[in-house]
C-alpha cells in the first residue's frame, strides 16, 4: 500500500515555542488514520501543515510521493479539508455556500456541488439557509465542501467534536462510508479514544508535539489483555479450586482481594458455579474488556489520559 502523506522531522516553531517536534508519520492510501492527543498536544499544527495552511518550520512533507514546497503545491488540489471549525456565510444557503467555494476554487460543475450534498445526505435541504442548520448538518456541509472536488485524501480535525451521540454516529458511519465506498483516505484527529476505536486503520498518538506511538489497530487488538476479575470471600481457597478443578493457570492475585483470570476459554458462569458450590462467597465477578484508552495509557508511562 502506498503512502498519500509522510512527514520527516516535522517542526513548528512559534514565538520562541516548539510546538510540533520531529514529527515523522505515514498515512497510506486507502486507510483512516486517528491522530490521538490531549487538547494542546499539536495535532491541529500537524494538520494545517499537512494541508498547507501552516509552513513548517523545518522538515519535509511529501503528498503523494513528492515533495510539498511552497513553489510546488499540486498536490494540495487533491486535498480536501476542515480545520478546526467549518466556516460558512451563515445568511447564505447550503447550495449559495458550495457555489462560492467553487468559484472560489476556479471549479464550475454543478453536479459536483449535487453530488456532494447527496454523499453527506443533505439532499432536500441544499436552499435552507445554513444559520438553520444543527451543528452536525454544519459538520456534514463541511464534508461535502471537502469532498465537492474529489479528492483522494481528507483532513478532518475533531469532525466529532460537539456533537451529541446521534450527531457523532451520523459522522462515523459517514467517514466509514466515503472510505470504503468511494476510497477516499482520511486523516483525522480527536481527544476521544472511544471515537477512534471504532473508526480507524491506525492510530498516532501525539504528546507534547511528538508522535509518541503509531500502531495499527489490529495490532492493538491482539495486545490487548482482556480477563475475568473476582473479589471473594477466601482469595487463597479460591485460587487453590480455580487451578485444581478448572485447571486455570493464567491467574494472578492483585491487591490482596482480587483474582485476575487470563484465560478466555471459562465463562464468569462457569468460575461462580464452581466457587459457590465449595463454599466461596462471591462479592463481585466481572469481565474486563480493556480499551484504546488502557492499550495507550499503559503503554506510554507516565503520559496523561486523553480525553
Amino acid at each position: 500500500m502506498s503512502d498519500i502523506v509522510r512527514t520527516y522531522e516535522l517542526t513548528k516553531t512559534a514565538k520562541g515555542k516548539t510546538i510540533v517536534s520531529n514529527v515523522n508519520l505515514r498515512v497510506k492510501k486507502g486507510e483512516i488514520y486517528g491522530l490521538l492527543g490531549p487538547n494542546g498536544a499539536g495535532k491541529t499544527t500537524i494538520m494545517k501543515m499537512i494541508a498547507g495552511l501552516v509552513l513548517p518550520t523545518s522538515g519535509e512533507i511529501e503528498l503523494f510521493g513528492k515533495k510539498l514546497a511552497e513553489t510546488a503545491k499540486e498536490g494540495l488540489k487533491r486535498v480536501g479539508s476542515i480545520i478546526e471549525y467549518p466556516i460558512f456565510f451563515e445568511h447564505l444557503t447550503a447550495m449559495q455556500n458550495l457555489e462560492l467555494h467553487c468559484e472560489y476554487l476556479g471549479f464550475y460543475d454543478k453536479k459536483a456541488i449535487r453530488d456532494a450534498l447527496g454523499l453527506v445526505d443533505l439532499n432536500g435541504v441544499e436552499q435552507q439557509k445554513v444559520k438553520e442548520f444543527s451543528l452536525g448538518m454544519k459538520q456534514r456541509l463541511g464534508i461535502a465542501r471537502a469532498a465537492i472536488t474529489k479528492p483522494e485524501l481528507i483532513v478532518l480535525d475533531e469532525p466529532t467534536n460537539g456533537l451529541d451521540p446521534i450527531g457523532i454516529k451520523d459522522m462515523r458511519e459517514l467517514i466509514q462510508t466515503l472510505n470504503k465506498e468511494y476510497g477516499i483516505t482520511f486523516l483525522l484527529s480527536s481527544h476521544i479514544l472511544g471515537e477512534i476505536e471504532q473508526v480507524a486503520d491506525r492510530i498516532g498518538v501525539v504528546r507534547h508535539g511528538r508522535l509518541a506511538d503509531e500502531v495499527s489497530m489490529p495490532d492493538v487488538r491482539q495486545m490487548r489483555t482482556d480477563y475475568i476479575e473476582i473479589v471473594a470471600s477466601n482469595v487463597q481457597k479460591s485460587v487453590y479450586l480455580l487451578e485444581h478443578h478448572l485447571r486455570l493457570s493464567n491467574l494472578k492475585i492483585v491487591q490482596d482481594n482480587k483474582i485476575r483470570i487470563y484465560d478466555a476459554s471459562l465463562s464468569t458462569g462457569e468460575i461462580s458455579k464452581l466457587l459457590i458450590t465449595q463454599g466461596i462467597e462471591i462479592e463481585e465477578i466481572r469481565k474486563h474488556t480493556s480499551t484504546l484508552e488502557d492499550y495507550f495509557y499503559h503503554r506510554i508511562q507516565g503520559g496523561d489520559r486523553l480525553d
